[in-house]
């Protein structure tokens, strides 16, 4: 996500692409949500991939859209009326929430091509999103700049995070 302050005169005009920060948060966040949507619908049982592809996406749009949503208001009520460019970039802002759906979806898709039943399909995409959001935390913290340590805290705080989930379905799951 891209993010910038208002204007002088309180609007949100246009930043150089070269002035903007990337923020990794939607990456992260999106990860963890889609840890979460796994480990939930593993416990309910046995399930149809295809289901788990679709709710794994179909969360991820949701959520993606109720950010823009959330932050389009927020500035409405805070700042400026908007422009067509502002939603669009918004929109562009929050889309990494959506993008860390895909890979623990595509996971579970190509599972039977691994031999792994249901049970193998989630816990396969539920590996693959708390390693994408450790992967993500660890790229932010580096291209912040920050020094070693950070890297190794922001990767532990997340895998502990990822691992909370991961005991969260292994206790439903029994």
């Amino acid at each position: 996500m891209e993010r910038h302050d208002p204007e002088p005169d309180g609007s949100m005009g246009p930043e150089p692409a070269a002035a903007r920060r990337t923020d990794y948060a939607g990456a992260v966040y999106g990860s963890l949500l889609a840890a979460s949507v796994v480990a939930g619908a593993g416990t309910l049982g046995s399930f149809p991939r295809l289901e788990l592809v679709l709710l794994l996406l179909g969360t991820g749009v949701v959520f993606w859209a109720a950010h823009v949503y959330a932050r389009l208001v927020g500035d409405r009520l805070v700042q400026h009326s908007l422009s067509r460019q502002e939603i669009r970039q918004v929109g562009a802002d929050e889309w990494p929430i959506v993008q860390a759906a895909v890979p623990p979806a595509v996971a579970v898709a190509v599972s039977p091509l691994l031999g792994l039943g249901p049970d193998g399909a989630a816990w396969l995409g539920l590996a693959v999103a708390v390693t994408e959001q450790v992967g993500w935390a660890g790229v932010a913290v580096v291209r912040a700049g920050a020094p070693r340590r950070m890297v190794v805290v922001a990767g532990a705080v997340n895998l502990l995070l990822g691992l909370i989930i991961v005991a969260l379905k292994a206790g439903l799951h029994h």
